[in-house]
């Protein structure tokens, strides 16, 4: 196990320089200028002139790159252009949002999916499978920012339960949390029926109802340690998505996190900023992976990283 997390963080270290590379390579290709995006529109051209010379913006592109890098390396992303602070504080003042985003998404996810999921493949064919199927159906067919105002208008204003929209409680993240889980919740459903029909049809399982085992441990000792491979992929998949890819959810919520600091980062051409929230991101997905690795080597003893 210790050589196979050894071999996957050196893995991480080409993957991390290639993204930078390519992040940093297509933002100077940008036609928008960042020193007049920094300077205004009415800024003369010795002004603007300037401002890329003390932004080092007219520098070489390698230059600029090993600069960048080796504060990167010394923890220093960078100084926002716009926002006037440091990328660094930036960025750390909105992972506790996106954590709890993340983390509350998830909860929902699974609290919900697996129990439909595993009823519809226990019922299969039943009326119980045929409701949680055209409910899964519903979730995933749902936009998360119409789900979100829909919400929103029944819980946040008709039946005033849950404020709108914005942070300060628990109750703040109630509805963001519902709204980024409901649509994964409908694939978690999907995905663990048809696991668990799968497990269901093998031969050990029916060797298992042979031998006079009841339902209930047919299900909870046999099938499931079995069927939850693919679900603990696709959580370690939906981190990712979490951080960066619920940004319609973080605009209908007035929830600041991570996605909706880069989307405004490339609407105002703040490079530092970018180029931040794409490392942080990008370190985030692979620590991810092999965290998922690690948790399914210990749920499926069968799996062994270090051969």
């Amino acid at each position: 196990m210790w050589t196979y997390l050894a071999r996957r963080i050196a893995q991480t270290i080409p993957v991390l320089f290639g993204i930078s590379v390519l992040t940093f390579v297509l933002i100077y290709y940008l036609p928008a200028d960042p020193a007049r995006m920094y300077a205004g529109p009415s800024a003369t051209v010795e002004t603007v002139m300037r401002i890329r010379h003390e932004l080092g913006l007219d520098q070489p592109l390698w230059v600029q790159y090993i600069r960048y890098m080796e504060r990167v390396l010394h923890g220093d992303l960078g100084f926002s252009y716009r926002k006037q602070i440091a990328v660094t504080t930036l960025i750390l003042s909105r992972i506790p949002y996106t954590l709890a985003l993340t983390l509350g998404g998830v909860f929902v996810e699974l609290a919900i999916g697996l129990p439909v999921g595993i009823a519809s493949a226990v019922a299969r064919g039943r009326w119980a499978d045929r409701v949680g199927m055209f409910i899964a159906l519903l979730g995933v067919s749902a936009p998360p920012f119409w789900l979100g105002l829909l919400l929103l208008y029944g819980l946040g204003y008709l039946i005033p339960i849950f404020p709108l929209g914005g942070t300060g409680t628990p109750a703040h993240l109630v509805l963001p949390a519902l709204t980024a889980g409901l649509g994964g919740a409908a694939w978690y459903a999907r995905m663990m029926r048809s696991s668990m029909l799968d497990i269901l049809s093998t031969d050990f399982i029916r060797t298992a109802r042979a031998k006079g085992l009841a339902q209930f441990k047919v299900i909870f000792r046999h099938v499931l340690p079995n069927a939850l491979n693919p679900i603990i992929t696709m959580a370690g998949m939906d981190i990712p998505w979490f951080i960066g890819g619920v940004v319609l959810v973080e605009r209908v919520f007035n929830w600041p996190g991570l996605g909706r600091l880069a989307v405004e980062a490339i609407e105002t051409v703040d490079v530092p900023l970018i180029l931040g929230t794409v490392i942080v991101t990008a370190l985030v997905v692979v620590v991810s992976g092999i965290l998922i690795d690690v948790v399914q080597g210990l749920v499926d003893p069968r799996i062994r990283h270090g051969r």
